[in-house]
């Protein structure tokens, strides 16, 4: 194989397969490379609607159909009953002090997923092949010239020598990837976070948690068991089997001897009684798998003839679910960006723009998460903070979804002119609350702060931190938007809340 192309992405999981995909929508002639093969089985599983929400407007946009049923639960059944996932139905929270429960949709119909990657990424792949990007596996890269007027890449695909002349570089291989190797691009901190390692695995025979009256069942959701200093997420697919880990400072990962495997996991259960309970007759059915170091925040995102999705420039944790939602919102500027041509002059501008839109998500994200992690012995205040982001994703979804974009304001809102700097003070001081006073004034300062995004009645203490998605709260916030009330209920009709089989009103 030697020829020259436009494009050239390395990493087929699925932000490089889509990111591909969408190239080759754009007329450009595109090249997919991948170091192994598929099925495999890798992190980052999770869907939230702002993710699903991105999803289905870039297959829209892009003239992508057949990825469009992976935006939501019901349609996916329906389109790809073969493909392994799970039914997120919101956010569960854990801790021995109380419990968070967060909905994310009404039904089921409309819901977000859990990907089983190994089904999920080759798919992906598949439906790449199938619409003509060249894809090639088990390729090992062994040179990289970067040059004003393009890259260069030689080495093997399988037996199979190649040379790539291209006019631009997509990396999508994930945190410390072959870009960051290559060019041996260093790392950078990333703000607020501590230094956390992680264990996890798959497993069959995880019982289910028995159901009480909550806005839906708990199993059915992104579970989190949040412990001081840690957690551990557990994910169900409707193939029998439960993606479970633990994420923890280094300090309690230290105590808990995460580096030794499976023994660290029976730990992690002694430390955890209700999932002792969850997993007792469980099974693993992938060898458990040990990250010394989960964080990454790469020293540069894009040069001159490059650029890495936000999967590969940087990552902070798993704890809420935003690595898809940021892998998405890049690639849908990089597509503006590859979709305009590769004129240099234009060129050196948009990537500068897009590296720092990049790295300003990154670094919201690892605020957001550090003040989580510094309140995991501090329920009360861990929910507070949680709330400015379940406020602010909510809001950004629904003005999204009636049309008014202007007034989602980046990534957490953060750059609002009144919610960032707002949030980023909030977040900061999270990281030196003392005692239940400081709680109580840092949470009515929380609740005041996010009072003018608040469509999920977040905070309100008749609900008992338990939060369905229901209609006269989106109804009640017509006038965050500057819209009608009919405007909401048409956004609504459009967007499935209302449930097909014509009972009516589907509620939490």
């Amino acid at each position: 194989m030697k020829r020259e192309v436009d494009l050239v992405v390395v990493g087929a999981g699925f932000g490089g397969s889509l990111m591909a995909m969408i190239a080759h929508r754009l007329g450009l002639s595109v090249v997919l490379l991948e170091k192994g093969s598929h099925p495999r089985v890798v992190i980052g599983e999770s869907t939230t609607p702002l993710s699903n929400l991105l999803l289905e407007r870039l297959s829209a946009e892009y003239d992508l159909p057949r990825i469009a049923p992976l935006a939501k639960w019901g349609s996916w059944q329906r389109a790809y009953p073969q493909i392994a996932c799970g039914l997120k139905r919101g956010f569960s929270f854990f801790h021995k002090a109380g419990q968070l429960l967060v909905a994310a949709s009404p039904h089921d119909d409309i819901a977000d997923t859990h990907w089983y990657r190994a089904d999920v990424d080759h798919f992906l792949v598949l439906e790449a092949e199938r619409i003509g990007v060249e894809y090639r596996d088990r390729v090992r890269i062994e040179s990289l010239d970067l040059s004003e007027d393009g890259v260069d890449l030689a080495g093997w695909a399988g037996e199979e020598g190649f040379r790539l002349r291209a006019r631009f570089l997509i990396d999508a291989t994930g945190p410390r990837g072959f870009l960051h190797r290559a060019l041996g691009l260093g790392e950078d901190s990333l703000t607020g976070m501590p230094a956390t390692e992680s264990l996890y695995s798959h497993f069959t025979g995880v019982s289910r948690t028995e159901n009480r009256e909550t806005p839906y069942p708990v199993d059915d959701a992104a579970v989190h068991h949040i412990f001081d200093g840690g957690w551990v997420w557990v994910l169900r697919f409707n193939n029998g089997v439960t993606s479970a880990g633990v994420a923890a400072s280094s300090e309690v990962a230290s105590e808990l001897g995460l580096r030794e495997g499976e023994p660290a996991w029976e730990r992690v259960l002694d430390r955890v009684p209700r999932l002792r309970e969850q997993f007792d007759g469980a099974v693993a059915c992938q060898p458990f798998r040990y990250m010394p170091v989960v964080s990454f925040r790469s020293g540069a995102v894009a040069g001159e003839r490059w650029a890495m999705l936000p999967s590969a420039a940087g990552f902070v944790d798993p704890l809420l679910s935003t690595g898809f939602a940021l892998t998405l919102m890049g690639i849908e500027r990089l597509a503006r960006i590859v979709g305009r041509g590769f004129v240099s002059d234009e060129l050196v501008g948009q990537l500068e723009g897009y590296g720092e839109q990049t790295e300003g998500e990154l670094l919201a994200a690892s605020r957001l998460i550090g003040a989580l992690y510094a309140t995991m012995g501090n329920f009360p205040a861990f929910m507070a903070v949680s709330l400015l982001y379940f406020a602010s994703v909510s809001f950004a979804e629904t003005a999204y979804r009636l049309g008014k974009a202007e007034l989602a304001t980046g990534f957490l809102l953060r750059e609002h002119v009144s919610f960032g700097p707002a949030s980023r003070r909030l977040l900061e001081q999270a990281n030196r609350l003392r005692g239940v006073d400081d709680t109580r004034v840092f949470t009515e300062e929380v609740l005041r702060v996010i009072a003018p995004f608040n469509v999920g009645r977040f905070g309100d203490p008749a609900l008992g931190n338990c939060y369905p998605v229901c209609a006269e709260d989106l109804l009640s916030a017509a006038s965050k938007f500057g819209v009608s009330r009919e405007e909401i209920v048409s956004m609504l009709d459009r967007s499935g809340f209302y449930r097909s089989h014509g009972t009516g009103l589907a509620r939490g």
